[in-house]
């Protein structure tokens, strides 16, 4: 059986050419592609979709026009033997796979394809013979319409420059290239070993050093007492020096005498520069560093909030470092949020400046002050409107928001009826709430109404769920000029829930996008200690 408008000993030989060998996955997905071309009508412009990566997108670019390059065949490598042609405007077209049934009739394939045939014991030329006869009846066809998002050709994204390599790549890859990101496929011998990536300094007996400046600090510890340098970088040593340091275990020390040149940056010069461009709003820090380290502090009471995008860039940098508390944690004044470093005493330059650049022009952190909300509490639910149920959820939430600055402006009890809910809604706007937290109706039940009140009430850039248990059917959005926050019931029975980490970063500002709360993921899980430690426990972090 021809392949295409080749004979089957023709595409062998260009099979061979082209991949070396006339594969059998090749030659069989050669009838497949024509298998599918050929149902698609006459003058179609198509693409392919190719769900394995071995020999079938071969197939596809010695009997079409697509190819990897000029993207107009795509491989999503779901592990099956299966292409698809299709109109590359509508989507539509053919998926042609291998059928386990039809391959009974066909035992050297079966053996081949199933790999149960070793491959010693395989007869090449009887598994050749049933590929040429079998043709493209061993395989299904069936249309299928392509997703939209695989449809069309996105544009060229912008270049830039990668802050950590230094090497092109396209910005819609993220904030730093996809090698420097993980994703490299290899370990450069260059960076193998750190050893060598130092400038030569001279070292000299601590005994001679008496009257010369010390490079850097050295470090003494007193294990369970203290930890801090006996000598700073600058000091003169002295003779009392000679036995302090020896105690250390410092028999020979770094002194300011033949510094190396301008392509090396000191850990302390390094720090102070990477620390300017790290604080923002709310942080400040010793501008005076220890042994190459700075830390921050939290100058007043609020949310700690980090651009993990830019943290993630320089940690990726070769030679320093950056540990922070978790995003989004309350800080009260004068708490550590952060430190650095540069881990080498001096950097190269250009590990220098790459570091500056992965760092960005806009600060890393800065503490977000919350805002003293006027809080309307609006408890929704026929059973506690009537008296049947007493009403836990004013007095849970009013001491949550009080706790955290807040005052409760008004708060309402309605039935599930939706004009109610509506009416209530619109109420606390015009009593001067500008936080509105609701109360039941965010669950599954058939009675409950309360979210199309809210809509009715002027709802918008409402996100309803989050992957916090407990606490995922939660809601936030805004409404007129106030932000809302839709609670669970879940609230009535935990201590803490989504609310409780949520809450606070509406109070600092923050616009919630589901990016945000997708990250609450990691952490979300509550693991319902007998007694709540709540914040310093892992959840929400």
């Amino acid at each position: 059986m021809n392949i295409g408008q080749y004979t089957f000993e023709e595409f062998k030989q260009r099979a061979k050419d082209f991949h070396g060998y006339p594969a059998p996955g090749l030659l069989i997905g050669g009838y497949m592609v024509e298998a599918a071309k050929g149902r698609l009508p006459k003058g179609t412009l198509f693409e392919a979709m190719v769900e394995s990566g071995k020999c079938l997108p071969d197939a596809v670019q010695l009997l079409t026009v697509c190819s990897i390059g000029n993207n107009w065949m795509k491989i999503k490598l779901l592990g099956r033997y299966a292409v698809s042609l299709y109109d590359k405007y509508t989507g539509q077209g053919f998926r042609v796979a291998i059928d386990q049934d039809k391959l009974e009739a066909w035992p050297e394939i079966k053996g081949w394809f199933m790999k149960l045939t070793p491959k010693a014991e395989q007869d090449t030329d009887k598994l050749f013979a049933e590929i040429e006869a079998a043709g493209d009846t061993i395989c299904s066809v069936r249309p299928i319409t392509i997703d939209k998002k695989y449809l069309g050709h996105g544009h060229m994204s912008a270049i830039d420059v990668c802050p950590v390599c230094a090497e092109a790549y396209p910005t819609s890859d993220g904030p730093i290239c996809r090698g420097c990101q993980g994703e490299a496929p290899y370990v450069t011998t260059d960076d193998a070993s750190c050893l060598d990536d130092a400038p030569l300094l001279r070292a000299v007996p601590v005994e001679q050093a008496v009257g010369k400046k010390a490079l850097h600090d050295m470090t003494g510890i007193v294990p369970g007492e203290s930890k801090g340098p006996v000598t700073s970088a600058g000091d003169t040593l002295e003779a009392g020096d000679v036995c302090r340091l020896q105690r250390i275990g410092k028999h020979n020390v770094f002194v300011q005498e033949d510094l190396p040149g301008d392509e090396w940056v000191h850990e302390n010069d390094a720090v102070k520069a990477f620390a300017k461009r790290m604080a923002g709003p709310g942080i400040s820090y010793d501008p005076d560093p220890r042994e190459g380290k700075i830390n921050f502090f939290a100058e007043h009471a609020g949310l700690l909030s980090i651009d993990l995008d830019a943290l993630d860039r320089f940690n990726l940098s070769p030679d320093v470092m950056l540990a922070t508390r978790h995003d989004g944690s309350l800080m009260p004044q004068g708490k550590g949020v952060a430190g650095t470093r540069a881990i080498p005493l001096y950097i190269a330059r250009d590990k220098f400046s790459r570091a500056l650049a992965a760092l960005g022009d806009s600060p890393v952190f800065e503490i977000l002050p919350l805002r003293r909300a006027k809080v309307g509490i609006l408890v929704t639910g026929t059973e506690v409107f009537k008296g049947l149920i007493d009403d836990k959820f004013i007095p849970i939430i009013s001491a949550k928001v009080i706790n955290l600055g807040c005052e409760v402006t008004k708060t309402d009890i309605v039935p599930d009826d939706r004009e109610t809910i509506t009416a209530s809604a619109r109420a606390m706007l015009d009593a001067g709430c500008d936080l509105i937290v609701t109360t039941a109706g965010m669950s599954v039940d058939p009675d409950d109404v309360t979210r199309t009140a809210l809509v009715d009430a002027g709802l918008r850039d409402a996100l309803y769920g989050v992957p916090m248990l407990p606490g995922t059917m939660t809601l936030v959005g805004r409404l007129g000029s106030a932000q809302i926050i839709g609670v669970p019931a879940c609230a009535l029975f935990y201590k803490t829930t989504s609310l409780d980490v949520i809450l606070p970063r509406l109070l600092a500002g923050q616009t919630l996008t589901r990016r945000m709360l997708a990250r609450l993921g990691e952490g979300g899980f509550c693991m319902n200690c007998k007694t709540c430690s709540f914040p310093k426990c892992p959840f929400g972090k």
